[in-house]
């Protein structure tokens, strides 16, 4: 066998526009996984309040909703110069949070979280139909798996650096980072060499454009049940996210001990990362979402166990079946939708998939209070089997052909 064939990851890290988004991916969720810890714990510093520190998440979360609308954007003119644009756009906004120093201020922290989540559709949409144009089609299931790996690794580092920058300059430092890092990721992504056709006039109604999306979804065979698998596994991860501070109490432990369940979770998906594309290639985009959902399943249903070592086991177990179904359902939606309608259909997949985590962490909060913990978290182990069931019912066909030529994902 040829490197060629044994060593696509190799492929991948040598070609250089996937070096180069793989760099923008590590520079940009630097700082956002930054801002994420800090601004929360700016307005409780500020305010002394958690419901206002909570909103700080729901401001960035909220976009994701008008996702359908906002992919449309992505779809009417170059990828390219709109990533660019969008972060400096960003770089430029979180510039004004230095002066953000007292309570009556917080209006802007929210006003420009809000506008940074917006952008963030956008630009993942945007960015993930360049992406679908500039990578072999065979190699799209190891690129998204090594995104992964880097945005789960920024993660580990960068709330460590943020709390220490905000302990020596405040929030205005962590802003500050912020928005270097996007101005470096405007530099990387100026640095592609991506031909672009430019997109052909809209046709349609501009109210039934954003629908198109979701058109397009609905009646795909391959990736209407991958979404619709993908947002209830997210719900269930939400309510089991909720659930993480009585597990650790029935540990014996303080709070601070879910940072370190946190963390052996994003090792956890790391690693899944750096074996995404082989899995997807043997098993086809829909038994490996299923096979990680089947091992997510067990790994919640088993931290009603009183035991470290079981924790600390399902901490990794979570992390790695939860990105399966999302390194799934992107890969498919790249690959199996025409370019002229990437963006539109990425940003709709990831408001059908992402929102209901939201859902999911809002009623967990809720329920915790209400009902054992350990009675909830065997429901949602046995919720998961059953949504991954549908998807080992028949196996993956068109997701399973990788020689899709890249002109069937160019712009029309």
């Amino acid at each position: 066998m040829t490197t060629k064939t044994t060593w696509p990851l190799v492929r991948v890290l040598r070609d250089r526009d996937a070096g180069l988004y793989l760099s923008g991916v590590l520079v940009s969720g630097f700082g956002t996984s930054a801002l994420w810890l800090a601004s929360g714990v700016w307005v409780k510093d500020l305010t002394g309040s958690d419901g206002l520190a909570a909103l700080c998440l729901l401001a960035m979360w909220l976009p994701t909703l008008a996702g359908p609308l906002l992919g449309t954007l992505a779809d009417r003119g170059r990828r390219k110069p709109l990533l660019i644009g969008v972060n400096l756009l960003l770089g430029a906004l979180l510039l004004t949070l230095v002066s953000v120093d007292a309570p009556g201020d917080l209006w802007l922290l929210y006003a420009v979280l809000f506008v940074y989540g917006a952008a963030g559709v956008v630009h993942d949409a945007a960015e993930s139909a360049l992406v679908a144009t500039a990578v072999d089609p065979a190699l799209l299931g190891d690129f998204n798996g090594l995104r992964m790996t880097a945005t789960e690794g920024m993660k580990l580092l960068a709330p460590l650096a943020g709390a220490g920058l905000y302990a020596a300059h405040g929030g205005a430092g962590v802003a500050l980072l912020d928005s270097t890092t996007f101005v470096l990721a405007a530099g990387l992504y100026a640095l592609l060499r991506v031909r672009e056709e430019k997109p052909a006039p809209p046709t349609g109604s501009r109210r039934r454009r954003p629908a198109e999306g979701v058109r397009h979804l609905w009646a795909h065979p391959v990736l209407r049940p991958l979404v619709l698998t993908g947002g209830a596994t997210m719900l269930c991860a939400g309510l089991n996210g909720a659930m993480v501070y009585a597990v650790v109490d029935g540990l014996g432990h303080s709070p601070a001990y879910t940072g370190v369940l946190y963390a052996v979770q994003g090792a956890g998906s790391v690693a899944v990362g750096l074996l995404s594309g082989p899995a997807l290639r043997h098993l086809g985009a829909r038994r490996f979402a299923a096979s990680g959902i089947a091992l997510l399943a067990v790994a919640v249903a088993l931290r009603v166990a009183p035991s470290d070592p079981v924790a600390l086991v399902c901490s990794a177990a979570i992390g790695m079946g939860l990105p399966a179904v999302l390194i799934a359902t992107l890969t498919s939606v790249q690959r199996e939708t025409p370019g002229a309608l990437l963006g539109r259909v990425t940003a709709t997949a990831h408001t059908l998939v992402f929102t209901p985590n939201v859902v999911g962490l809002a009623a967990g909060a809720a329920l915790v209070e209400l009902v054992d913990h350990r009675l909830v978290l065997v429901a949602l182990g046995v919720a998961l089997l059953v949504t991954a069931a549908p998807l080992c019912q028949s196996p993956a066909r068109a997701e399973r052909t990788v020689s899709r030529s890249s002109s069937d994902a160019s712009p029309a």
